[in-house]
């Protein structure tokens, strides 16, 4: 039988490059392939169309137009089952990546990269694809038939076709960047960029120069104009994830913008109209988020014309089962492990089992279990939740419950990820869905 095609091309001439994003995506796609010429394509292609590529803008050196790129780019899309285009591209040359999108590739990255930011946009866009590689248009990319999943999907079928700005709500793991793309899919700027910011990450010091563009010459680094991510998503949608972190200073820049419906990039003379829809999202608390002192409430009215908000995991226990499924499938198949059934007792535990971490923590707990798990039947201790103790099961609290209880409730959860995570800091973070710095935080507090 022939090789099954890699899920994932990485088309780059600079072979550590391609090697390190090839080691960091076989986690999430197993079959990962890498080619430095473009010439060498036609000939690949005919083992299979990969769901996602990877393109760097020039191969020949010396050369920095990114017309061998472009070119790539449309022989791709030219394809009968086109690949996802993510392109790659150096920090100066933003604008390549635009013209990029404006020809059909569906996100881009700038090097270097962060590795989790790699990891989020081509997670994303296998999503879009679909598990048996269905196109992105006619994806699902949020899983569950839940009564709280089916107001959700009906709330976005309503919202989509709209122009109004949604701000999108939920705990860390939830799902709130597939909410914001489905929430694109259903628009009718479905067929231009969808673009990710995480808001949180950008330095205060070059936040416009990241939002807005800027010009050569308008501060030491700028060798070449730059076009900023409010013109990259023009015809499209702009996601501004994590805009609680924002600091007060940037939010009204943003509002600026935002009203006016222009940006002007550093060291321009006239502003530029923008076109774009905005959706937001934050794990911030409702009470905090209407704090002026946190957030300014001018920026938020333009920001939740539209609130949606994604229920954590232990509020659609009913889509548990189906999502153990649906994971256990995936990652079996991508590490090429027989088809199993989980143990009852497991089972059991795993459908009471609070989940801190939402979908993410229950998707990490199943690729674990299909990396170590015994053949035919999955046990608990597979999926590293431990065994036996009582604070692994979500009980049903009195509505009086005080805030003692839910700092032991925390404590415990705490606790719970450290020793399963064997005091590993990134990981009891991954299982609860929070930051690093959030885990050291709560431990000191409960002096774990």
């Amino acid at each position: 039988m022939a090789d099954q095609p890699a899920r994932i091309l990485i088309l780059d001439d600079d072979a550590d490059v391609a090697y390190a994003a090839q080691l960091v995506l076989r986690r999430c796609a197993g079959k990962v392939a890498t080619l430095a010429d473009p010439r060498q394509l036609a000939r690949h292609l005919q083992g299979g169309v990969p769901e996602v590529v990877l393109l760097d803008f020039n191969f020949t050196p010396g050369r920095t137009d990114g017309a061998e790129g472009l070119a790539v780019l449309d022989q791709l899309r030219a394809l009968p089952d086109a690949p996802l285009v993510i392109v790659m591209t150096a920090y100066a040359d933003v604008a390549l990546a635009v013209e990029a999108m404006k020809r059909g590739a569906s996100d881009f990255l700038t090097k270097p990269w962060d590795n989790a930011r790699l990891l989020a946009v081509v997670e994303a866009a296998l999503a879009q694809r679909g598990a048996q590689g269905v196109p992105a248009t006619a994806a699902d990319p949020l899983m569950g038939d839940s009564l709280p999943m089916r107001q959700l999907r009906a709330m976005i079928a309503s919202v989509g076709p709209t122009q109004a700005n949604v701000m999108v709500l939920g705990e860390n793991g939830v799902g709130k960047e597939l909410a914001a793309r489905a929430i694109h899919l259903a628009s009718r700027r479905a067929a231009g960029p969808f673009l990710a910011v995480d808001m949180g990450s950008l330095p205060e010091a070059t936040l416009e120069s990241e939002l807005f563009g800027h010009r050569k010459g308008s501060f030491t680094d700028a060798r070449s104009d730059r076009a900023g991510r409010f013109q990259a998503a023009a015809g499209g949608t702009l996601f501004l994830d994590e805009i609680g972190n924002l600091p007060l200073a940037a939010q009204s820049k943003l509002l600026t913008a935002l009203e006016r419906r222009e940006v002007t990039p550093l060291g321009a003379d006239r502003p530029q109209a923008i076109d774009v829809r905005i959706v937001s999202a934050t794990n911030l608390d409702e009470a905090r988020l209407y704090d002026a002192q946190v957030f300014r409430p001018d920026l938020l009215f333009r920001l939740n014309t539209i609130v949606l908000r994604v229920p954590p995991l232990r509020e659609r226990r009913d889509d548990i089962p189906g999502l153990l499924r649906h994971y256990l499938a995936h990652y079996g198949a991508l590490y090429g492990k027989a088809p199993g059934s989980i143990a009852p007792d497991a089972f059991d535990a795993l459908c009471a089992w609070h989940w801190p971490g939402n979908v993410r923590a229950l998707r990490h707990a199943c690729e674990r279990a299909a990396i170590l798990g015994q053949p035919g039947r999955y046990s608990l201790a597979d999926f590293g939740l431990p065994a036996g103790q009582p604070s692994m099961v979500a009980h049903a609290r009195p509505a009086g419950t005080d805030l003692l209880a839910l700092d032991a409730i925390e404590r415990d959860a705490v606790a719970a990820a450290m020793a399963q995570a064997r005091g590993n800091i990134s990981h009891a973070a991954i299982l609860l869905g929070i930051s690093r710095a959030a885990l050291y935080r709560k431990r000191s507090k409960h002096g774990l």
